[in-house]
């Protein structure tokens, strides 16, 4: 047993020593758990989630105060170069993780298992997760489906690994959906309502809702115990995420409708870029003063 007395509630903000300097956020310096984030429901707090994939990233959005870092494999299309998310690997996605987990000091750590990690059986869901808790340093996992996958989250949950359920449109099942479309309108609605209680009951700790009317996911929040994050779901989730590259600008070209922008990344990278180059070209860099 370590004889240090410090656990993880102590760890200190990044003001405090930590990565990214002196902090102004006034969040909470103890670690997010899953029973907080269920807590916040209850006291009508909303929950923020962003996408992370490296250290940087991730000490910046933990220094903001964002609940729960999610490594998801949208890193497939948001940073190796794939098409869509069913190619990438647990391999591919376990540095990533890891990244994430050695720099955060608040969020919640949440990994994401990709398609063919988990869907045949309850025993290849827990060995996959097991994977990302013990070598990617995860604090949950998150797996997509509805009633379909009960058996894998009951299997999760039973042996303390904290699950994320995701229902609505899953990208994962792109093409047995038809492609990125709504889901959970008219007599669907239902589906929905049963498939988020199947992933309560199984034991899931909270739930993504893709791309579901405001109206469902707004009933949906209601009916459950367990917290709700939408995207493209209405503002009547317990909380949102969101792809930090479509958020914040890095990314461009037609978002989808439920994407708001708060930055011009790209621009910023691209003006750099540029000048850096000019500046190289021309011989003004380096300067004197970069030279030893």
């Amino acid at each position: 047993m370590s004889e240090s007395t410090s656990t993880p509630e102590e760890t200190p903000p990044y003001g405090a020593g930590g990565a990214s300097g002196t902090s102004t956020s006034s969040a909470p310096r103890k670690r997010v758990r899953t029973h907080y984030l269920r807590e916040m429901k209850q006291r009508g707090e909303k929950i923020s989630m962003l996408t992370v994939y490296d250290m940087h990233t991730a000490a910046v959005f933990d220094e903001a105060g964002i609940d729960v870092l999610f490594i998801g494999d949208s890193a497939a299309n948001n940073v190796l170069g794939y098409e869509t998310t069913i190619p990438v690997t647990v391999d591919e996605l376990l540095p990533l993780v890891r990244a994430v987990a050695r720099t955060a000091r608040r969020g919640l750590v949440l990994a994401d298992l990709p398609f063919g990690s988990y869907q045949a059986s309850p025993e290849q869901a827990f060995h996959t997760a097991v994977r990302f808790m013990k070598e990617g340093g995860a604090h949950a996992v998150k797996l997509e489906g509805g009633a379909e996958v009960a058996p894998q989250v009951d299997k999760l949950a039973t042996n303390g690994i904290p699950v994320m359920a995701h229902i609505g449109f899953t990208p994962q099942s792109e093409h047995a959906l038809g492609g990125y479309r709504v889901q959970g309108r008219g007599d669907a609605a239902d589906r929905l309502v049963h498939a988020a209680e199947a992933m309560q009951d199984a034991g899931a700790f909270a739930i993504v809702m893709e791309m579901v009317p405001g109206d469902v996911a707004a009933q949906i929040t209601e009916r459950l115990e367990i917290p709700t994050i939408g995207i493209g779901a209405g503002v009547g989730c317990d909380g949102q995420v969101l792809v930090w590259q479509d958020a914040f600008g890095l990314r461009t070209g037609k978002m989808a409708r439920f994407v708001k922008q708060y930055a011009d990344l790209h621009g910023v990278l691209l003006d750099a870029a540029r000048t850096f180059d000019a500046e190289v070209k021309s011989g003004a860099f380096p300067g004197p003063e970069h030279t030893f």
